[in-house]
């Protein structure tokens, strides 16, 4: 059953198609702006008007849905331009919905692209550490500020305590109780997020944030991480990074049942395009063998940079 390429479809465990995949973006303040984030080959900044023109060959590769990462023009210390109704995500998810009504534009909610210090939360008084409950409130109005912008999904990935259950109060209290949460339930204090912190400009100032994200060597951990999350209200949650976690993303899924997505982080794409360009590896059939993995592992969903490249590959 193995002697033919149709003889192994017909006995093909997993599906992988672009209807599994994520494409992450990110957006930033200007008019006609593609800048690529050099630890990320093929990966840009996008102006708005821009990111709706990306989002067109997105849809068009079969994708259905992007996750969406603002870059502010200014931060501060309690990160005020991510619940500005009129921030760099609010005013992109309303282009997008305008220009792409079928496409499914979930939001990051943090704020860790919005502080002047790169925390995710707001930092207490005469401290480095990250005052947890001041923090959900103002999370909590983040999600709401992308719910009324439109968005079709808020996706928290700060690893805050308790603020799922504070996202979907206020969600369905104003209104928006069909707005699902993604939550990042195991997200943990990888060595993999660099080149995203440096595409969104959110490297820590002090510290790091292994105060709130999970330790690498708990699994067991993660899996009342998702458990407590979907008690308090979640709809799907997330196992961050991928590939080096498919353990835990495995133990997730069988524990709660529940849709499990998982992000494919960027120093895992970065790594595989690394070994690309010095010709390593054949870049499409080692992505492709990647996200098989992913999915194998039990994830419904993937959250990739490859989404487009990989979708094309697929059809």
């Amino acid at each position: 059953m193995r002697r033919t390429d149709t003889l192994r479809g017909l006995v093909r465990e997993t599906e992988l198609t672009p209807a599994h995949l994520i494409q992450p973006a990110f957006v930033i303040a200007g008019e006609g702006i593609r800048e690529e984030v050099p630890s990320m080959p093929g990966v840009e900044r996008f102006s708005i008007n821009n990111l709706v023109e990306e989002a067109g060959e997105v849809a068009t590769a079969g994708i259905g849905a992007l996750m969406l990462f603002g870059i502010p023009n200014a931060k501060d210390e309690f990160g005020t331009g991510a619940y500005d109704d009129e921030g760099i995500v609010q005013m992109a998810v309303r282009a997008l919905k305008d220009a792409h009504p079928d496409l499914v534009v979930m939001t990051d909610v943090c704020l860790c692209e919005y502080t002047s210090h790169g925390h995710c939360g707001v930092i207490r008084e005469g401290s480095t550490e990250v005052d947890n409950d001041i923090s959900v409130e103002l999370l909590a109005k983040t999600a709401l500020s992308h719910a009324e912008a439109g968005a079709d999904a808020v996706a928290p990935s700060d690893m805050m305590d308790g603020r799922v259950g504070s996202i979907r109060h206020q969600l369905d209290e104003e209104g928006h109780s069909g707005v699902p949460i993604i939550a990042y339930s195991a997200k943990y204090a990888s060595a993999y997020y660099g080149p995203f912190r440096d595409a969104a400009e959110s490297t820590p100032e002090f510290g790091d944030r292994r105060g709130y994200q999970m330790d690498p060597a708990n699994a067991a951990e993660a899996v009342r991480e998702a458990e407590l999350d979907l008690e308090e209200g979640a709809d799907m949650v997330m196992v961050k990074p991928a590939l080096p976690y498919l353990d835990v993303v495995r133990r997730v899924k069988d524990a709660t049942g529940a849709p499990v997505a998982a992000y494919h982080v960027s120093g895992e794409y970065s790594m595989l395009k690394a070994a690309a360009a010095n010709g390593w590896i054949d870049e499409r059939a080692a992505v492709v063998e990647a996200l098989t993995s992913i999915r194998r592992a039990g994830a419904d969903a993937i959250v990739t940079y490859y989404a487009k490249e990989a979708a094309e590959w697929l059809r």
